[in-house]
């Protein structure tokens, strides 16, 4: 650990102002537990910390400061600026994160609320001013409509007549439809947890989160035997500041505990917060009060519109907003994190295993300073050291669509001068076909596209399965209009192949088609196949094909699987490919194309700064949920396994908060008198040690209209432990061969051949086949896949 170095010019700076310097401590007084003692943070980089800090305290942009990084489950930096390392400060804005939402979540784990439950429901006067369909998941994401803060203009205080006043507050815009960050939110969440737990939230908080993490200088009202160690905040026009008063002025006016701030805490107790969160979440013994699963789904990207830009929020915390600058320029769309007024910070990189902490009062004496450039200059060079965990950094990706535009639709252009000055355009896409500031590539080739070419026009929309907007999990779905654009939307999703088809009469009427779609990289998802049905009924019409490229989610390293049958065509199997084909969109376009013979004209706008090896969230893109069930990186990672086998009599998750993270059925019982189907099937599969991932029991209950709904599935939970070791296919075959030798005939195997295509695979599983020893069989096709695939590749 580091001896705390201060200028000169620094010392002076805070002999001179009125800011307590308390005596260097040498530790955090509690350390996240060690792993390889390899973790460090280069010299260069703690100095440049260092610079940064006692910088922006020499320009007043803070008093005092403690910074902590950790990195795989080591403190490789920590030091104290004009304070201790032992410094309590007032949290503000953190409480959401640290209190409330977590314990929202663990009354979700209990079965006692529901996320998207209206909040009226549990707290009956919330209805009142039109907010009878609010939803929880809407408060903790800050969608509810509700205003920032109650008015502070009257002199009123205590507890219950904020929350008679939050109760009454007036919605200044429709639930659900834009982001706008309010305290308001988490004080009813507050309310929330002591109506259905019985605790004041302080209580609940000490008794089921910080007492189980072992943090013991984490409270609110913090007591008077802290009041040497509490960092001083904002002072009133008295120029006062008693020592742990909070500085919220709502927070304060309800006596201190409220759900939105009030917490007290130092750096120690963070980092251990941080830790033990990163530790469950990698699947590592850790006494973090929330299961694995509910804490993925906090973190789950939920989208959410606004004014000037499209924000990015999970269940409590931030992940791509204006308050994000704890991020830097660095950690991926994955990490997560959370402001607090007064000056403090963390961010988490869980695909790194980094945290950052930044603890200051930089609201004292006077007032709020902006810490945006300090906040991302710590992120952004504690990244550049460590956040590499798989020897690939963040890279800023450019999409098709972005290229498209950064080059004036130059394309476009030269195909309209093909067509004699003219371009009828028509545009495949859904929800994922937006570009880098969030606008929709229908509105952009409408106007910007259409004003810049001479003679281009959008004719109409094509949608896939799922609709325009994505949110559609039924079959037939009917033509529609877009209420953005008012063009025609032809659904390609109907009951028979004939309606998944674009008809050439269509086709006849356009001069080209645009494709911007969001793939994950998996043979049977039908957006390929819909994108090979284009380019058959293009090379009929001679149609032009523009595709505007984006990644593929799950890497274009890994290509794994066998490969589907020849001659078994259909809307899950355009042609035989692996499993995991390991191409974009646009590359496995221009393989259809060529390996096909279609020689439909075909063009692809290739993306800017994407590399084979980077999953999703290292592109720097924001996740955009494909289809309604893949809703995280983490899903897609595993729908090569859990898509191959859900055509089975299993449940994949569908109709849980967590889709395609789950195997089981109701029918996984066990053999004994107990129902511990889970547990054994989690035992034999984890006794096959597959590389790459574990197992562990679970039991969930799915909902309408999914398999099994309300009934008990047991099954097991699938962890990544290393995702560029695991071979997805294999793991889904895995699964399907221990239930075969597990329960018989009870798992219908035969079932699995709709997805999985290939008949000598299936054949060998149902005679109780080694599912390893059937690699074999697929590695020549594979290999000569490989090797044709290699001239189609952009990247």
């Amino acid at each position: 650990m580091k001896l705390l170095r201060l200028s000169f010019a620094v010392w002076i700076l805070l002999v001179c102002r009125p800011a307590p310097l308390w005596p260097q401590e040498t530790s955090l007084s509690q350390e996240p537990h060690g792993t390889s003692g390899t973790a460090s943070l280069s010299a260069s980089s703690q100095k440049a910390i260092d610079a940064l800090v006692e910088s922006s305290i020499a320009d007043h942009k803070l008093p005092s400061a403690v910074v902590v990084i950790g990195h795989k489950g080591e403190i490789v930096f920590e030091n104290a600026y004009a304070t201790s390392r032992r410094t309590v400060f007032d949290m503000a804005s953190m409480t959401k994160v640290l209190v409330t939402a977590p314990a929202v979540m663990q009354l979700y784990e209990q079965g006692r609320l529901g996320l998207d439950d209206p909040v009226a429901k549990y707290l009956p006067d919330f209805a009142a001013s039109g907010k009878g369909t609010i939803t929880i998941r809407q408060l903790m994401t800050h969608s509810s409509g509700l205003a920032p803060d109650l008015d502070l203009t009257d002199t009123w205080s205590g507890k219950q007549e904020a929350i008679r006043r939050a109760f009454a507050s007036v919605p200044t815009s429709p639930p659900g439809t834009e982001f706008r960050y309010s305290d308001i939110n988490y004080i009813v969440l507050g309310a929330l947890v002591e109506k259905l737990s019985g605790l004041a939230l302080d209580e609940y908080a000490t008794k089921y989160i910080f007492q189980p993490l072992g943090l013991k200088e984490t409270r609110f009202l913090p007591p008077a035997g802290w009041e040497s160690r509490i960092a001083p905040t904002q002072l009133n026009q008295h120029g006062e500041n008693p020592p742990g008063s909070v500085h919220d002025p709502t927070a304060r006016r309800m006596g201190g505990v409220a759900g939105h701030a009030g917490l007290f805490s130092t750096a120690s107790d963070v980092a251990v917060y941080a830790q033990s969160l990163l530790d469950r979440l990698k699947g590592r013994p850790s006494k973090f009060p929330l299961k694995r699963e509910t804490l993925e789904l906090m973190i789950a990207p939920e989208r959410i519109a606004g004014r000037n830009r499209t924000t990015v929020r999970g269940l409590g915390w931030d992940i791509d907003s204006v308050y994000s600058s704890p991020r830097g320029k660095i950690f991926g769309p994955g990490s997560f994190g959370h402001t607090g007024f007064t000056g403090t910070s963390l961010w988490i990189d869980p695909e790194s295993e980094t945290f950052v902490i930044l603890l200051s009062n930089a609201v004292y004496p006077r007032g709020h300073t902006d810490l945006t450039a300090l906040r991302s200059g710590i992120a952004t060079l504690a990244a550049s050291d460590l956040a590499s965990s798989d020897g690939v950094e963040s890279q800023r990706v450019e999409t098709g669509i972005d290229v498209l535009e950064a080059d004036h639709f130059v394309e476009l252009a030269t195909l309209a001068k093909n067509h004699n000055g003219k371009l009828r355009l028509g545009l495949l896409t859904n929800q994922t076909g937006i570009d880098a500031r969030g606008q929709r590539t229908a509105d952009i080739l409408a106007h910007d596209a259409a004003a810049a070419v001479p003679g281009l026009a959008l004719k109409l929309l094509f949608s896939p399965e799922h609709g325009i907007n994505g949110a559609e999990d039924r079959e037939g779905i009917a033509n529609s209009i877009d209420s953005a654009s008012g063009l025609p939307v032809i659904s390609l999703y109907g009951r028979t192949d004939a309606e998944r088809r674009p008809s050439t009469e269509t086709l006849r009427q356009l001069d080209a088609v645009v494709i911007d779609l969001q793939d994950v990289g998996v043979r049977f998802y039908t957006y390929e196949t819909l994108v090979h049905y284009f380019l058959e009924a293009a090379a009929q019409t001679r149609t032009d094909i523009v595709v505007l490229d984006r990644p593929d989610p799950i890497n274009g390293l890994l290509v794994q699987g066998p490969l589907s049958d020849q001659g078994r065509e259909s809307y899950v199997n355009a042609m035989p490919v692996p499993v995991r084909h390991g191409m974009t969109l646009g590359e496995l376009a221009r393989y259809y194309n060529g390996e096909g013979k279609l020689g439909a004209p075909l063009t692809i706008i290739s993306m800017h700064g994407w590399r084979r090896q980077a999953w999703f969230d290292k592109t720097g893109l924001a996740w955009i949920n494909p289809s309604p069930n893949l809703r995280s990186l983490a899903a897609a990672t595993l729908y090569p396994a859990l898509g191959l086998i859900e055509t089975t009599n299993l449940s994949v998750g569908r109709g849980t908060e967590t889709p395609f993270a789950f195997a089981g059925a109701p029918w996984i019982e066990g053999s004994g008198s107990q129902k511990d189907g889970d547990v054994e099937l989690a035992r034999f599969l984890n006794a096959r040690a597959i590389p790459g991932v574990s197992f562990e029991p679970v039991r969930f209950t799915p909902e309408p209209p999914y398999p099994f709904a309300k009934q008990t599935c047991y099954g097991v939970r699938i962890l990544v432990t290393d995702r560029n070791n695991a071979d997805m296919p294999e793991v889904g075959l895995e699964i399907a061969s221990a239930l075969r030798h597990l329960y018989g005939s009870k798992f219908e195997l035969a079932r699995m051949d709709r997805l999985l295509v290939n008949r000598s695979v299936l054949d060998a599983l149902e005679s109780g086949r080694d599912p390893r020893d059937t690699a074999a069989d697929w590695a020549k096709p594979l290999s000569l896949f490989n090797a044709a695939r290699k001239q189609y590749l952009l990247y």
